[in-house]
């Protein structure tokens, strides 16, 4: 199992290099060690975000005719659009709203007019080669142009069918990340602190700002609950996936006859709401002030600081004391309820439109185990994707946790272009 852990971990680099043209090339002695451990992920590599001019993949014939389907309505639909805004008996609203999904086809129908160009260039060039069958300098010219404008061809193309892929348009967003204690007691919340604090590190790592929340220690000083706010670009898309149960096999601090236990945190990954996607209305809400436990010093357990506020509709109640002032433990306590009614709203949505994620990814429900870190042994295994990387302490450290993340968003994008596939 080592040894395999390794070999994927030299494999997601040696991709790396090849998709975004590194100038040192793989040595072919290693090309041959790699081949078949990356036959089951090099096809969501080819849609990552490693794009390059140097390597693009060739997409299938059935997905090149679903996709050209796909881009055709696209033209028409744009072509109507620009025939409506150029009415002069249209109305001020339909003038409007046309324009408006104008602009959310301009850049789609950018990357379409540069690909019709270069299929017209391609077709010249084939042209040109079948009349000048005999002359060997313009064939070797004909012949150099028309590898470059099929390489262009693939990479518009390529381009072209990520922005046709679903799109969350929540992976943008900064979130709310809660980690809490589950089975297992003490030893529970401090794995629950272990992995709180494993996900500040990332965040520190990746230039995320990282703002705790709130914060319910435990006997041991572990965290029964522990929450906080992540803002930096694309944070939500980047971490969704990372809901789940996460298991821990250690001997705990407490174990005099150093047996293993088997614990669990659940950790929850909730896109942050604007105020446009969530209305509070004052008379659904109870607000509840009391005073703050733990430490904290006098000001703290003389001032009914702490806030409670229930979601009346919902039932949902959100309690925060980390800070001294109520002012703003109230403000903490709005913006994390406001997540979570808007994960409530997106999740009712998504299940209505979709069963990928739960059939393909994991639905991320707090139920579900999703990793494995395993102490005496060293490793870490994610079992949604069933990579098993032996530096646990690594992991714990907030270093190489893109390991199990790219794995699954790569994962998710072989699904989406399973489902495009399939869509029509």
């Amino acid at each position: 199992m080592r040894r395999l852990s390794r070999g994927f971990i030299r494999c997601i680099n040696s991709l790396r290099q090849l998709q975004i043209g590194n100038s040192n090339p793989i040595p072919r002695n290693q090309r041959s060690f790699l081949l078949p451990q990356i036959a089951n992920i090099s096809f969501s590599f080819s849609f990552s975000r490693y794009y390059s001019n140097e390597l693009q993949p060739q997409l299938s014939t059935d997905l090149l005719k679903i996709m050209e389907q796909r881009l055709s309505a696209i033209e028409h639909r744009s072509a109507f659009l620009e025939n409506l805004i150029n009415q002069p008996e249209a109305s001020p609203a339909d003038y409007s709203k046309a324009n408006k999904e104008l602009r959310k086809l301009r850049d789609s129908m950018d990357l379409i007019n540069d690909l019709r160009t270069k299929q017209k260039e391609i077709d010249g060039l084939r042209s040109l080669m079948a009349e000048c069958p005999d002359d060997k300098d313009m064939l070797d010219m004909a012949t150099e142009d028309l590898g470059k404008a099929l390489e262009e061809v693939r990479r518009l193309q390529n381009l072209l069918l990520k922005s046709l892929l679903p799109r969350d348009d929540a992976d943008k967003r900064d979130c709310i990340l809660e980690v809490r204690a589950g089975t297992g007691g003490e030893e529970a919340s401090l794995f629950a602190m272990d992995v709180f604090k494993m996900y500040e590190r990332y965040s520190q790592k990746k230039g995320w700002k990282f703002d705790v929340v709130d914060i319910a220690e435990s006997d041991l000083k572990g965290y029964k609950e522990a929450s906080a706010a992540i803002s930096g670009a694309g944070v939500y898309g980047k971490l969704k996936f990372e809901s789940g149960i996460h298991r821990v096999q250690r001997v705990p601090l407490t174990e005099k006859s150093g047996r293993i236990h088997t614990s669990a945190v659940s950790v929850a990954i909730l896109p942050q709401a604007d105020e446009v996607d969530v209305q509070l209305r004052n008379e659904d809400l109870r607000i509840d002030t009391y005073r703050s436990g733990g430490s904290g010093g006098q000001h703290v357990n003389t001032t009914n600081s702490a806030v409670r506020v229930t979601h009346l509709p919902t039932g949902i109640t959100v309690s925060i004391q980390d800070e001294r002032s109520q002012h703003m433990n109230k403000a903490k306590a709005l913006k994390v309820l406001c997540a979570k009614l808007y994960e409530m709203e997106r999740s009712r949505i998504q299940m209505s439109r979709s069963k990928l994620r739960s059939e393909q990814i994991g639905s991320g429900d707090r139920s579900e185990r999703i990793r494995t870190y395993n102490f005496p042994q060293g490793r870490v295994t994610d079992h949604r994707v069933g990579i098993t990387y032996h530096a646990i302490n690594d992991v714990i450290q907030g270093e190489n946790l893109d390991i199990f993340i790219d794995a699954l968003l790569l994962q998710q994008e072989k699904d989406a272009i399973a489902t495009f596939s399939f869509a029509q």
